[in-house]
C-alpha cells in the first residue's frame, strides 16, 4: 500500500498578482475521509482542480500515489465538481451509461446499488430532480469509479438536512477504505462527524492540518468550534 496518496510540495497558483494558493504543502495517506475547510474564496476549489489535473500549478510539485499529476494520474482521481457533470436532457440511466463509457474503472453494479440506496430511479429525468436528488446522483457517479482519491467539492451545499444526511451516509457506506476522500465544505457542523482529518485553508494558505481526534483531545473543541476560532482571527 502506498504510504502517501496525495503529496503537495510548495504549491503556488497565481493569477496575475493574486495568489489563489500560496506555498501549500500537505500529505494525505490512504483510508482517510478528509475535510478541506474554508470560507468561499479561500482556495478550496483551486486546490481540488489542481489535484484532478484541470489546473496547473504556477510552481511546486504534486503527486497522486507517487505519480506526478498529469495524464497518468487522471485515472487515479474521481472529481465531483460543485457544478453537475450531467446534461439536462439525460435520464439517470443515460448519466450512468455515459460514465460507464467514459471511465474504464466505472463499476455499474456499484452504481445501481447506490441508486437504490439514494432512492433514485433510472427513468427519472435529470432536469426534474431536486437539488438534493441531483447531488445524490453526482455523488453516485463519482463514487462508482474505482479510484484512489475522490474529490468532492461542496457535496452538501444548498441541500436540505434530509438530503444532507443521506449524502453523508452514502459517503461512509460506499467509499473504498484503501482510497481516500477529500471533501471541501464550509458547512462544518453538518459534516464533521464523518471526518478523520481536517485541513483548514484561508486566503490560499494552509493554517492547520490535524486529525479530528487530536483536535478534540488537544484543544477540547469540536471541529466546528475550532473552525470558528481560526476564521474569527
Amino acid at each position: 500500500m502506498v504510504s502517501s496518496l496525495l503529496q503537495m510540495n510548495d504549491i503556488t497558483k497565481s493569477y496575475g498578482s493574486k495568489h489563489a494558493l500560496n506555498d501549500v504543502s500537505l500529505e494525505i495517506g490512504p483510508g482517510k475521509i478528509v475535510g478541506l475547510l474554508g470560507s468561499n474564496g479561500s482556495g478550496k476549489s483551486t486546490l481540488m482542480k489542481m489535484v484532478s489535473g484541470l489546473v496547473q500549478p504556477t510552481r511546486g510539485t504534486l503527486t497522486v500515489a507517487g505519480i506526478p499529476v498529469g495524464l497518468k494520474s487522471k485515472g487515479l482521481v474521481s472529481f465531483m465538481p460543485d457544478r453537475p457533470l450531467t446534461e439536462s436532457w439525460m435520464k439517470v440511466r443515460d448519466a450512468i451509461v455515459f460514465f460507464q463509457d467514459f471511465y474504464d474503472d466505472f463499476d455499474i453494479a456499484k452504481a445501481r446499488e447506490m441508486l437504490q440506496f439514494m432512492k433514485l430511479n433510472e427513468s427519472d429525468r435529470v432536469n426534474v430532480l431536486s437539488k438534493g436528488m441531483n447531488e445524490r446522483l453526482q455523488l453516485t457517479l463519482a463514487l462508482s469509479r474505482d479510484a484512489k482519491l475522490y474529490l468532492l467539492d461542496e457535496p452538501i451545499g444548498g441541500v436540505d438536512p434530509v438530503a444532507r444526511g443521506k449524502i453523508l451516509d452514502a459517503i461512509v457506506e460506499y467509499y473504498n477504505e484503501d482510497s481516500s476522500i477529500i471533501i471541501s465544505t464550509h458547512l462544518v457542523r453538518d459534516i464533521e462527524r464523518i471526518f478523520d482529518e481536517v485541513i483548514f485553508i484561508r486566503e490560499g494558505e494552509i493554517v492547520m492540518q490535524e486529525e479530528v481526534e487530536n483536535i478534540r483531545i488537544k484543544y477540547g473543541k469540536s471541529v466546528d468550534d475550532m473552525f470558528k476560532e481560526v476564521y474569527a482571527e
